[in-house]
């Protein structure tokens, strides 16, 4: 009898049940944030029973990586794409730190732009995923970033032959938390701007000042300590 039940629970939960809990969970957990955020908020938000989360993820912990997979997996693997292509244009010169930045930003844009998947919701996420990461969700983001940030560290080694590899991995850390704070959304610009900034909106103006901004950081001089380091390194 108890095999009866289970089998019509199941097959009366609707085919958009899991996607209707994934967009709710989405928007509760960029909200909320992940801990806060409890599997009996999202069911009751989502108007589904426990039964349904439990069918089709299990766990809060598998719904919180499929949330995070469903947008982050394809993003970085057209990120991939368009960096192979631009590679592939530029043959033996190398493909330009700022072409490089910007395959990088500009697929992030489309996807915020994009409301079937997710508009700016997902990217507020992100930034809060990157700025408060439980344990969980930080080695979630790192299988879903090493293939992709792995291609992209290449290609800057290649736009920056002179710059050491140990001080380039600083700077892509500086330059994904640059991207992540301003993809978070042009509220928490109101942090440090007095009045309403007339580009914020204007996806392409904040892609070329982002641009602009990212590559003098990753041409800047090296630091003291580093520059001495390469100094002591390079007469071995």
């Amino acid at each position: 009898m108890k095999e009866i039940e289970s089998t019509r629970l199941i097959q009366s939960i609707a085919p958009d049940t899991k996607q209707r809990i994934l967009d709710t969970a989405e928007r509760l957990f960029m909200e909320r944030g992940f801990s806060a955020t409890s599997l009996r908020e999202i069911t009751a938000e989502a108007k589904v029973n426990l039964a349904a989360v439990n069918y089709h993820f299990g766990s809060k912990e598998a719904l919180t990586e499929a949330v995070l997979t469903r947008r982050l997996q394809p993003l970085n693997e057209l990120r991939v794409v368009e960096l192979a292509r631009l590679s592939a244009d530029a043959g033996k010169k190398g493909v330009p730190i700022e072409a490089i930045l910007t395959a990088f930003i500009s697929t992030a844009f489309d996807l915020d732009d994009a409301p079937a998947a997710g508009g700016g919701v997902f990217m507020r996420l992100l930034g809060r995923a990157v700025t408060e990461p439980s344990e969980q969700v930080k080695n979630i983001l790192q299988r879903q970033y090493s293939a992709m940030a792995a291609a992209y560290k290449l290609a800057l080694m290649r736009a920056l032959p002179n710059l050491p590899e140990e001080e380039l991995v600083w700077r892509m850390q500086f330059l994904f938390g640059a991207i992540s704070y301003t993809m978070a959304g042009a509220n928490v610009m109101k942090l440090v701007a007095s009045c309403e900034l007339a580009d914020a909106s204007d996806r392409q103006a904040v892609t070329q000042r982002l641009v602009a901004f990212l590559t003098a950081g990753l041409k800047a001089p090296l630091p003291l300590k580093a520059a001495s380091a390469q100094k002591r390194r390079s007469r071995k």
